[in-house]
């Protein structure tokens, strides 16, 4: 394909369609934000119950690597974009042969593999400014002897398919490392050194094929069992200069890139306010979430706006915002099994509660289900609707303070 940026416009006569790969939460708030800028939307999920089939207008229910389903979503669709990392990448590269495709196949494969995205962001480093924190890849049984004891403690993550805190084991020994790398059936894993970490930031940035680059007001992330618990924008903990510096090195991350679309970069802030860059994610993020209720723009209307050659939308935060991500355990009182609809009315009879869910009739714990974001004239307002919300939920309020 060309590598000259095309510009798809919504049409009344002549209905436009973008595609997405997955059918998860993030497709569905995509498709939402898609359609009500005049576009319809296909997905691409082997699951036929799930929450982006229930959105969109059309859903292809096949393996993502079904050569005649992508076939038909190339026919059908002028871009396609993914909602998660994990769509195999040469499936993206078989539509990018016929279609636009945002992110590219190559920027998914890197968040796809954590050796991958560690090599890249330490190359990105000279411009961007940003190490990774020290790792050590482990590929076999013989490579845990050559771990430097500094590395420890560490955390032995897998190398791909860990999300949400799986696949990742905190270790303080050369044998519990041995251990772990057993129980993880031997597969591909980076050790990486634990860190004096005082917070955790998410930089959402977006990038156009013509390379116009934006990025959102710093997030900062609570996480609770390896799952994000709430954001708040602005961050509480974070400075001007540590905003400046994280929102610099996100757009010198995704120019040298070339990416497109909505990307997600996480970074550690440690005690003495040095910056560290974790992961990335090549879509939308559950943090950016907030932008919805908060900004002029959307994550999911600028990931629109990215992938159909569009111009970039205004990332300014009207409104200071916490969002509380909701799981599956509160629809269980203690150790109860049958599952009790939360007290949504309560929860938002509160001002500036802002309701999400997901689709999802199956609550289990862990599960996502759906989130809240709570707006407000000022950030303390905000942060107390949410310890109204957690009190109401039935959230003991003491443990969500930041660690």
């Amino acid at each position: 394909m060309s590598n000259k940026p095309s510009t798809f416009l919504p049409s009344a006569a002549q209905p436009c369609w973008l595609g997405v790969m997955g059918g998860g939460q993030l497709g569905r708030m995509f498709a939402h934000a898609a359609q009500m800028m005049g576009y319809k939307v296909a997905v691409l999920e082997p699951a036929r119950d799930c929450p982006a089939g229930h959105a969109a207008d059309h859903l292809l229910c096949a393996a993502y690597t079904d050569a005649a389903a992508l076939d038909q979503l190339a026919a059908q669709c002028v871009a396609v974009t993914t909602e998660f990392e994990n769509v195999p990448a040469q499936s993206l590269a078989t539509l990018a042969e016929r279609i636009v495709v945002a992110p590219a196949a190559e920027c998914v494969s890197i968040a796809q593999d954590r050796i991958a995205e560690k090599r890249f962001f330490t190359q990105c480093a000279a411009q961007s400014g940003v190490l990774p924190a020290p790792y050590r890849e482990i590929l076999s049984a013989a490579d845990v002897d050559g771990i430097p004891d500094e590395l420890f403690p560490g955390i032995l993550k897998t190398v791909r398919m860990g999300y949400d805190g799986k696949g990742q084991v905190r270790v303080r020994t050369r044998a519990q490392v041995r251990d772990a790398f057993a129980n993880l059936q031997g597969v591909p894993c980076v050790l990486e050194q634990m860190l004096p970490l005082a917070y955790e930031i998410s930089v959402l940035a977006a990038r156009g094929a013509d390379g116009q680059a934006v990025v959102y007001p710093i997030a900062e992330n609570v996480h609770r069992d390896g799952i994000l618990f709430t954001t708040t924008v602005p961050g509480p903990n974070v400075t001007p200069a540590c905003a400046a510096r994280a929102q610099e090195a996100a757009l010198s991350i995704i120019g040298q890139m070339g990416y497109v679309g909505v990307l997600c970069i996480e970074f550690f802030v440690l005690q003495d306010g040095s910056l560290v860059v974790n992961e990335m994610a090549p879509r939308p993020h559950n943090s950016g979430h907030y932008t919805i209720d908060a900004c002029v723009t959307s994550q999911f209307a600028q990931q629109v706006r990215a992938m159909a050659g569009l111009p970039l939308g205004d990332t300014r935060q009207h409104s200071p915002a916490v969002m509380l991500n909701i799981l599956g355990d509160i629809w269980f009182d203690g150790d109860g099994e049958e599952p009790v609809e939360p007290c949504w009315d309560k929860v938002l009879a509160l001002p500036g509660a802002n309701l999400h869910l997901y689709g999802k009739d199956d609550p289990r714990r862990g599960r996502k289900m759906g989130h809240v974001t709570f707006v407000a004239p000022t950030l303390e307002e905000a942060q107390q609707r949410f310890r109204d919300a957690c009190v109401l939920l039935g959230m003991a309020a003491e443990r969500f303070r930041p660690a």
